[in-house]
């Protein structure tokens, strides 16, 4: 690597014909900044489960095998050969990978707009952010305050805008409180966080009691357990009281989607004036966005017709949204950078340390509560 930022290490991933993945680091030039374009020295990228998705494709990883040197590791796993039609967009292609991060601009291009980001830390968004230096538009860099590290911008774009972009999407909807599964997350946690602030009601399903005291540790009032055997129970109480009829789901399979609906089918009735056989008038809607359970989603149908199932993410929503109030939710990110929106990371690895077998293990696992940092710049 050159020190001037010329050249740099950027993580690939490759999925061959063969059905092989192949996990390396790939010593790259940096392209020179053209006028609004600044050249970033990376400091702090996080691993979100947006990006293991691109990291690993559908491969089996307990096939991985490490190889290569400890300066450039080269990781191998075998993709199923039922899952290699999944992957035919991708095959024999070189993805760079990492959706955000954060660092300190080193060059600029011409534009004024370009050269007042010299020597700036900011974050960025725009994919390929596991690499040492980042060129990149200087309208797609945010300024972190002064006193911000690296650390503390590298998550500020995809958790911190997909919670503010649920209660918008609630709001826009016209829904007065929501659900939210895999609650005790980084991102569970930044949207209890708005919900505390915003005085909005908010059921939170956790999947064991330890991560519901972590939501309880932070205020959070309405958190039920799917582990438990008063999970039914619990749920359908707590959608009595808040009233929740939009929930957004990272599991995706199996059938806590449809037990959502059907817990807000029991509320929605407990207020209804007339029996109806077509069940309650009220809409319920479930957003699924992540698939933490890569299964089926099963619905059971015991919730009348007045509901929906759909996807949400978080780049079409921002686009639907228009510039304006993407902007307004990327102020409010800045402005409680260190409080709603503060992210804590469970280890900072190198490069290197990100191809190591037992740390692939650890991120690999997207366990609640535990979140991995890269600096590709880190020795």
């Amino acid at each position: 690597m050159a020190g001037d930022g010329k050249r740099g290490l950027q993580l690939r991933s490759l999925i061959k014909k063969s059905g092989e993945l192949e996990i390396s680091l790939l010593d790259v030039p940096t392209p020179e900044p053209s006028a609004d374009e600044v050249v970033v020295r990376v400091e702090a990228t996080p691993i979100n489960p947006s990006d293991i998705g691109l990291l690993f494709g559908a491969a089996d990883m307990s096939t991985a095998k490490a190889s290569g040197s400890k300066d450039a590791p080269v990781v191998t796993a075998q993709v199923p050969e039922k899952a290699m039609r999944a992957m035919a967009g991708r095959l024999d292609e070189s993805m760079p990978v990492g959706n955000e991060g954060a660092g300190v601009v080193i060059k600029t291009g011409s534009s004024d707009a370009a050269k007042a980001l010299m020597g700036k830390t900011v974050a960025m968004i725009g994919g390929a952010m596991y690499s040492q230096f980042r060129t990149i538009r200087a309208g797609d860099c945010l300024v972190l305050p002064e006193d911000a590290t690296p650390a503390d911008g590298a998550s500020c774009f995809v958790n911190p805008l997909t919670s503010l972009g649920m209660v918008e999407t609630m709001r826009r909807e016209g829904h007065k409180a929501l659900v939210h599964t895999a609650a005790a997350s980084n991102l569970g946690q930044m949207l209890n966080k708005i919900c505390l602030k915003d005085g909005i009601a908010l059921v939170n399903i956790v999947r064991s009691g330890e991560q519901a005291e972590i939501l309880r540790k932070i205020g959070a009032k309405h958190v039920v357990d799917s582990t438990a055997p008063t999970f039914i129970e619990d749920l359908t109480a707590a959608l009595i009281e808040t009233g929740a009829t939009i929930a957004f789901d990272a599991i995706g399979g199996g059938k806590l989607a449809g037990q959502i609906l059907a817990g807000m089918e029991v509320a929605a009735n407990k207020t209804a004036t007339a029996y109806s056989r077509y069940g309650s008038n009220v809409h319920k809607q479930v957003y699924i966005y992540g698939m933490l359970d890569p299964g089926p989603t099963e619905i059971n149908r015991t919730f009348g017709f007045a509901w929906s199932i759909g996807g949400w993410l978080l780049f079409p929503f921002l686009m639907k949204i228009g510039a304006t109030d993407a902007a307004r939710l990327r102020a409010r990110v800045i402005a409680e950078l260190k409080t709603t929106f503060a992210s804590h990371y469970t280890q900072v690895l190198s490069l290197q340390e990100a191809l190591q077998l037992p740390h692939i293990a650890g991120y690999g696992r997207r366990a609640t509560g535990e979140k991995y940092l890269i600096n590709p710049n880190k020795t």
